[in-house]
This record gives structure tokens, C-alpha cells and sequence, in this order.
């Protein structure tokens, strides 16, 4: 839509026009979404400070007196919300696991628009700037990509245009520090291991001026090994990040506003917000797409029902009287749900109690699209495997290179049916490490630092076993500690023989045999039939209902 048909737009949504109201919301939602969420990269509070920038740009519609500076004036709004909402924080504690959980936008912009080298790296520099910088570069990014005008951008900040060059050429210059600084990181400078050992992997001030330092000074982390180009230049003709895939509600709202935000999969506070009436959803109530879904419950409940479509709660039109006695009605048919609930921390078996058998299942063969052995070594590495058979996933955690929360890989995509089938490789990633004191182990150590896994998360071992009769693709989520898995396909054969590789035979313990050759086999956590935008953004589940 271009300058005419917008002011037209706008006009006829003053005048009270629904529908031009409906396609303002729908047309600016997304410059509103990538603003709000690079200057709060992507914090819990991305759909409030949205939510309320389009509840005040429709409140106040009435009282802009120029269409054509709509965009200013929207982009205004929305700096204000993010402004009010930094105050707010002052007076506020804000939660260690709401920050931790918090979707980071900087990975967001990785994935949805799948960059890579520099483009890569200007994305999560964004990370280690100040809220103030990360505010200023949201607009400037989107200057850069010809979203907005300089112009646009000194009216937001609320400051002069010769102002708004000074602070942007000081907020591009601690950007390049931060580019800098993810370099080194993704280097193998000895000696920033050592610095970075007690660092838990969350980027903050204290430890982006300690990292500076440490750059400045060495001759490895400041010799650039390659050209690098200018951020405004990688910027360019970036795309806007698109909104994320949450849920598509079913219902019938009473106008296009709702059907908008939800065509574009905004969130429920959004969407809740924007329609009238409101449409009140019960805790845990599960959402159906594409004819699976996803449920977690405890083992001793009932899995719930799926939501009721338009056609299942149509009234029936009533039947004629038989002559006869009827026949009796089948049984509604049951979705059956396979797999067992996992998703609680085991503990480690008796490292001398030689597992049970193995049952073993029919297996025709896989194939792999990273080939014969896939590495994946960081964040959005992924490899899908085809067909019917056992594949391994071997663990390697480095908390000496950069300790910290370790963001768990997830499963995505699945058509069929997938079992963790057992445990090996000789040992548990917890257990001890040259010594018996236990004092160091696979996840870490007091002198390097430890692998932090998220709560409920099962303790992975060496050599995870799984058996998959289907499809399904397994995304590396590293972030935070550092970590490396490497699939490839494995006989029952190969499995069976590391299974039972006991302390006898130089392994620390036994393996483990999780598969009972049934479908309440124990299906992996982090796993869904969906094929998310985002794959870290696969909540921990471990029950898949069956097509």
C-alpha cells in the first residue's frame, strides 16, 4: 500500500471505518513488533508494551491532525511505552527466571530470517548493549532498512536530528565492541577461556567491559581475521522480523481485527486486547492445529479433551423416529496418546546393575540429510531423519570453553512415532571426571564452571539411543553453555553392545534401557509435532498424540 492509500486509510479509520481500523492494525503491527522487541530483545514484556502502543495509537487516533506523519507518531508511541515501561523496572525486582526464560530477540532475528556470517554476528550483538543503546539501535536498524526515516527516528527519541546523528555514531561504536566481542567468543583464544571461566553466560555490562579489556589487550582477539564490514552496510535490505507463530484460535470474532492478529499468530494479551468482547481462555486449555496436538500432564491425570470446533458444537438437526430399535452406537473414537511422561529429573542407577534386555524393533533403515554422521556445533544446526530404525545422539558439554544455562536441543516436525529407546556411552554426563571425589564431572567443576540444565530436564548421558519409525528433524539450541551433539544412524546391534558395556569392561556404569518395545516406550522431552519458526521455543513435553 503505498503513501495515497494509507492517508486515504487513515481518514477513513478517523471517520470511524472499521475495516480501514482493522487493516491499520494489521499493516503496523509488525514495525510496532520489531521495534518493541529488538529494544527489549525480546523480554516477557514484548506483548504488554505492544499491546498498549496499539491500544493508545487507536484511543488517540482521533486527535492526529496530519496523516502523513502517522508513522512518526505511531513510532512515538511505541518509544514512549518502552520508556515508561524502563522506568517501571527501577522500582521493581525483576525475576532471575522470568529473564532467563525470556525469548531473546537477537536469536529470533537468526533464525526467522535465517542469517548467517556477519549479519550472524551484528544480530546477537545486540545482546550486549544497554537498554538505552538497544532502544536507539530498534530505530536505527529499521532506518537502515528503510523502514523509517532519520527524521522519524529524532522524533521518537525526542531529540534533534544533528542530536540523533551523535547518538547514533556512539551507539554503532559500542556495537562494533559488541561485534568484537562475539568474535572472541566464537574464538579459541586460550586465555578468554580462562577469563570467561566463572561467567554464567548471560551477557551484562560488568562482564562486556571485562571481555572489551581482554580484546584490547590481545594480540589473537584483536586481529581481525577476516574484512569486516560495516553494521549499517549488513543491515540493509534486512527485512522485518516477521511476528511469531503462536496459536490460531478457531473462533468466530465479531470483526476483522481479531482475524488479523490472529491470521499473523500474535499472542493471546494482543489479541484479547484488540477484540471486542474479550474471549476468556481456562488455564491449560490445549490448542488444536493441523489435527495434532501436544498435551503434559501429570501421569495420574486424564489427557484433555481438544477444543471444540464450529462443526462439533453446531446444533444437530433432529432425526426421524426408527421403526425399529436402533442398533447401538459405536464408541466415540479415543485419540490415543504413546509415550511416557518424563519430564522429571532421573536418578542415576546403580553404575553395577546390568540393565534389562533390550527388545528390539523392526528397523527397514534411515536416512539422514546431514549424511552419515551429522556435527552440530551451534545454535540452528539440524538434521531430520527419514524412515524406520535407531540413531544415536552423542552429548559432548564444554563448560571450560563457556559455562553457564544450557538451552536443551529440541524436536520438531514429527510424522510418526519417536521412542528414547536407551542410555549409554559408559557413563552420565554428571559423573566424575578424572577422580572419585566428584569434585569435577561432565557438566562442570568449581574451577571451570558447570552446565546448568533447565529445571525438570532429565540428565542426558554420553550416547542418548532413539528409535524413530517416521520422520523428524532434532535443531542444536546452544546458547549459553557451551555444547556439541553429533547423529548418525546406529544398529541394534551397536546399541545392544554399548548398553551392556559395563565397570568391568572400563565404562564408569552400565547403560540404560528406557525402551519396553511398547507405545508406552518414554518419548524424548522438548519434542513436537509442529514445526515452529523458533525451535528453542519448544516447551519441555513428553506425550505426542498419535494422528
Amino acid at each position: 500500500m503505498d503513501g495515497r492509500q494509507w492517508r486515504s486509510t487513515i481518514a477513513a479509520a478517523q471517520a470511524g471505518d472499521r475495516r480501514a481500523l482493522d487493516e491499520l492494525v494489521e499493516g503496523w503491527l509488525p514495525l510496532v513488533y520489531n521495534i518493541v522487541g529488538r529494544a527489549l530483545n525480546g523480554h516477557a514484556d514484548v506483548d504488554d508494551v505492544v499491546q498498549e502502543t496499539m491500544l493508545r495509537a487507536v484511543d488517540n487516533l482521533g486527535s492526529l491532525r496530519d496523516p502523513d506523519s502517522f508513522r512518526s507518531w505511531l513510532v512515538a508511541i511505541a518509544m514512549r511505552q518502552i520508556r515508561d515501561r524502563a522506568r517501571r523496572r527501577t522500582s521493581e525486582s525483576l525475576s532471575e527466571d522470568a529473564a532467563h526464560d525470556a525469548a531473546d530477540f537477537a536469536e529470533l532475528t537468526v533464525l526467522r530470517l535465517q542469517l548467517e556470517g556477519q549479519r550472524r554476528e551484528v544480530a546477537e550483538a545486540v545482546r550486549w548493549l544497554d537498554d538505552e543503546d538497544r532502544q536507539l539501535l530498534s530505530l536505527w536498524w529499521l532506518e537502515v532498512a528503510g523502514e523509517i526515516t532519520r527524521r522519524e527516528l529524532a522524533a521518537a527519541v525526542g531529540i534533534s536530528r544533528q542530536h540523533a546523528a551523535v547518538r547514533v555514531q556512539r551507539m554503532k561504536a559500542r556495537l562494533e565492541t559488541a561485534r568484537g566481542i562475539v568474535r572472541a567468543l566464537d574464538s579459541s583464544c586460550p586465555e578468554l577461556r580462562e577469563v570467561t571461566v566463572r561467567w554464567d553466560g548471560r551477557p551484562d555490562s560488568v562482564w562486556r567491559k571485562r571481555l572489551a579489556r581482554h580484546i584490547r589487550g590481545c594480540g589473537y582477539c584483536s586481529g581481525s581475521h577476516e574484512s569486516v564490514v560495516p553494521a549499517e552496510r549488513l543491515l540493509v535490505g534486512i527485512a522485518l522480523v516477521p511476528i511469531p507463530v503462536g496459536f490460531t484460535l478457531s473462533l468466530a470474532f465479531g470483526g476483522k481485527t481479531a482475524v488479523a492478529a490472529t491470521t499473523v499468530g500474535w499472542s493471546a494479551k494482543v489479541i484479547g486486547a484488540l477484540t471486542k468482547p474479550a474471549v476468556a481462555m481456562t488455564a491449560g486449555a490445549t490448542i488444536v492445529a493441523g489435527g495434532t496436538y501436544v498435551v503434559t500432564q501429570p501421569a495420574d491425570e486424564p489427557p484433555p479433551r481438544a477444543a471444540p470446533t464450529a462443526l462439533s458444537t453446531a446444533r444437530p438437526k433432529p432425526s426421524p423416529k426408527p421403526s425399529a430399535s436402533p442398533a447401538p452406537s459405536p464408541p466415540p473414537k479415543k485419540v490415543d496418546l504413546y509415550g511416557t511422561v518424563v519430564d522429571a529429573v532421573d536418578r542415576a542407577p546403580d553404575p553395577n546393575a546390568r540393565p534389562t534386555d533390550l527388545p528390539r524393533r523392526p528397523a527397514s533403515g534411515l536416512t539422514s540429510s546431514g549424511g552419515p554422521m551429522t556435527v552440530m556445533n551451534h545454535r540452528g544446526d539440524r538434521v531430520t531423519l527419514k524412515g524406520q530404525g535407531y540413531f544415536l545422539v552423542r552429548w559432548q558439554i564444554l563448560p571450560h570453553y563457556r559455562p553457564g544455562a544450557l538451552v536443551m536441543p529440541t524436536w520438531t516436525g514429527l510424522r510418526g512415532k519417536l521412542f528414547h529407546v536407551a542410555s549409554g556411552g559408559g557413563r552420565r554426563m554428571d559423573d566424575p571426571l578424572g577422580g572419585d571425589d566428584g569434585s569435577v564431572t561432565g557438566m562442570g567443576g568449581p574451577d571451570i564452571g558447570y552446565a546448568v540444565l533447565p529445571s525438570g530436564t532429565q540428565q542426558m548421558w554420553q550416547n542418548e539411543y532413539f528409535y524413530v519409525d517416521g520422520t523428524v528433524t532434532l535443531t542444536q539450541n546452544e546458547r549459553g553453555c557451551d555444547y556439541n551433539v553429533t547423529v548418525f544412524p546406529r544398529s541394534w546391534d551397536d546399541m545392544n553392545k554399548d548398553v551392556m558395556t559395563g565397570p568391568d569392561q572400563g565404562a564408569i556404569r552400565y547403560g540404560l534401557v528406557r525402551d519396553n518395545g511398547k507405545d508406552t516406550a518414554p518419548v524424548p522431552q522438548y519434542l513436537t509435532r509442529a514445526e515452529p519458526e523458533d525451535a528453542a521455543t519448544v516447551p519441555q513435553k513428553s506425550q505426542v498424540a498419535d494422528d
